[in-house]
């Protein structure tokens, strides 16, 4: 019972505060900043205590508001996700503090941070479906208010409008969802939906299960929210908005898709085909998204590209069954973005003031950019350590950990892009010309083993800690599998993609393929480059299709004699 008295504060302290500030400190700058940090703070040990009460005492608390709206689920998800959004919002508001200065609405700017803070905690923690749907609503709605603070300028609340219309349309498939999920089961509890849907996982509706049908539902609400092809136009756009907005939608908003698949992960133990779809969804959007942020020449637009390219590595890790593996990288990118996005700021401001031109470029170029003596590892011997290295410490590593799991195929292609990040690591580092490359490669290894035996271990007690009960994690990964012929030449076929593409590459710079190709060659790179820097026409033919949208409804106003 101290627990759930305690807990309801964490949501509610944020709302406080920027009923606060709206209502009395709107003309008190300075007081307005250090209430809304000092609440924050408070808010974030209020988490930490729960999370720590968790873990030394462990039970789940539901704190029932005798109604349909409003109750909220102590959970481990929940706890965690509290000190996370909590820990992010302190940093932002702290960092908005002095950022914020100067701009106009500086009270009511700390005021929507709150807001937007007490939403995303009532959401992660949300226990029937009526919370979590107002509370799902309420985040685009604050959001829209965020990216257009300023304005002053027509941008930003142009780009702030393109959210708010991706959020509604992503805001259907879920109500859809859970009318079906009440309509079947009777019930807006989740606890409640998800006991009935272990009892009666094979329940149809208009001849579809249940599960799936929901599942699938929810999965596009989740690339809605998270940015996946081709639903991601809003998100690098947003980037015109204040940085600390930037930052904060890294605690629950744009990565709040990973969130959805988790808390409803008892559903998705019976909805396999949607997990399929998620894997195909995220694997695209992650290899479009990391493609489009090599081509920006702005480096928040690279930063939103960035973000794009890892939520799809996060919902392609839910379609293979590795939930908490989602919530972890969810956390660890979180934190990760925003401290680069609130640094954004000084480093456009050190280009500005050092734009790397040298004063002597033939000295620079010569003397101080190239090694004296450059070489490179024999290309058998780079070519040996690039392939087996990162197989053999991956596969080590979650042999001894979860042996349990290694055969499962969720976990196998994990396997398979750890080694194929880890080999381009290698083959990028013996492309850098180094006067002992030895020591430069023997690094590389050491960081990587490093890296990977932390990860792993880390990644697997984070498991443990979201889901106690094994047998849930395995029925997760089995959901995920497909036939294991399909399988296995899924996974042949995309090392030879991987294994080809390195070759092509090696040999294209051994013998300069490119020279040889003459104005063929550099017509497809022009093509292919003209396409990305285009980001591949999706913002262009949504423009259109707007357009036409506002054509035909000004002829149907004509026709219907509305104006």
């Amino acid at each position: 019972m101290a627990t759930g008295s305690l807990g309801v504060w964490v949501p509610v302290l944020p709302v406080v505060s920027a009923l606060m500030i709206l209502a009395f400190l709107r003309d008190t700058r300075r007081l307005a900043a250090r209430v809304s940090v000092s609440i924050l703070t408070l808010t974030l040990a209020l988490a930490l205590t729960l999370l720590v009460h968790y873990l030394v005492t462990g039970g789940v608390a539901i704190i029932d508001s005798q109604g349909v709206f409003g109750s909220l689920w102590l959970d481990p998800l929940s706890l965690v996700l509290w000190t996370f959004v909590s820990g992010i919002s302190l940093i932002v508001h702290i960092y908005s503090v002095r950022y914020m200065a100067e701009e106009p609405g500086y009270a009511r700017f700390f005021a929507l941070l709150d807001l937007m803070t007490g939403v995303i905690l009532v959401m992660v923690s949300a226990a029937n479906l009526l919370t979590l749907l107002v509370a799902w609503f309420l985040v685009g709605v604050v959001l829209y208010f965020l990216l257009g603070h300023d304005h002053r300028r027509p941008a930003a609340g142009r780009y702030a409008f393109w959210t708010q219309i991706t959020y509604r349309f992503g805001d259907l498939p879920l109500w859809f969802a859970a009318l079906i999920l009440v309509h079947c089961y009777h019930s807006v509890s989740l606890p409640v939906i998800f006991a009935r849907i272990q009892r009666a996982p094979h329940m149809q509706f208009w001849g579809m299960p249940v599960p799936e049908l929901a599942g699938f539902l929810l999965a596009l609400a989740a690339f809605a929210r998270s940015a996946q092809f081709p639903l991601h136009v809003w998100l690098p756009y947003t980037m015109d908005g204040p940085t600390p907005v930037s930052a904060l939608m890294h605690a629950g908003i744009v990565n709040a898709g990973g969130f959805l698949f988790n808390r409803f992960a008892p559903l998705f133990e019976h909805a396999g085909w949607a997990l399929h779809w998620a894997f195909g969804m995220g694997l695209m959007t992650a290899l479009i998204g990391s493609g489009l942020m090599l081509l920006q020449n702005d480096i928040k637009r690279s930063l939103g590209y960035s973000t794009m390219g890892q939520m799809g590595f996060m919902v392609m890790e839910c379609g293979l069954g590795a939930f908490p593996l989602a919530v972890f990288h969810l956390i660890a990118h979180g934190f990760f973005k925003a401290s680069l996005f609130l640094g954004a700021g000084d480093v456009i401001g050190d280009a500005r003031a050092h734009d790397g031109v040298p004063p002597d470029p033939i000295y620079t170029s010569v003397v101080e950019r190239r090694p004296a003596r450059p070489s490179r590892l024999p290309w058998l011997v780079a070519a040996s350590l690039t392939v087996l290295v990162p197989v053999v410490v991956l596969s080590l590593s979650h042999f001894f950990v979860a042996a349990h799991l290694f055969y499962e195929q969720g976990v196998v292609v994990l396997l398979f892009f750890g080694w194929v990040t880890g080999a381009q690591a290698l083959f990028a580092a013996h492309k850098m010309s180094q006067q002992d490359p030895w020591r430069l490669m023997l690094g590389i290894l050491a960081s990587f083993v490093v890296v990977v035996i932390g990860y792993t271990l880390i990644s697997h007690y984070f498991g443990r800690l979201l889901y106690p009960d094994e047998h849930e994690s395995l029925m997760l990964y089995r959901a995920a599998s497909i036939h294991r012929l399909s399988f296995d030449a899924l996974v042949m076929l995309l090392a030879a993609v991987f294994v080809g593409g390195w070759a092509l590459t090696f040999f294209a710079e051994s013998f300069e393929v490119g020279r040889r190709l003459g104005g063929r060659g550099r017509g497809i790179y022009l093509g292919v480059y003209a396409l990305l820097s285009r980001e591949l026409y999706v913002a262009d033919i949504y423009e259109r299709l707007g357009q036409v949208v506002v054509q035909w409804s000004r002829r149907l106003n004509v026709w219907l004699r509305w104006c």
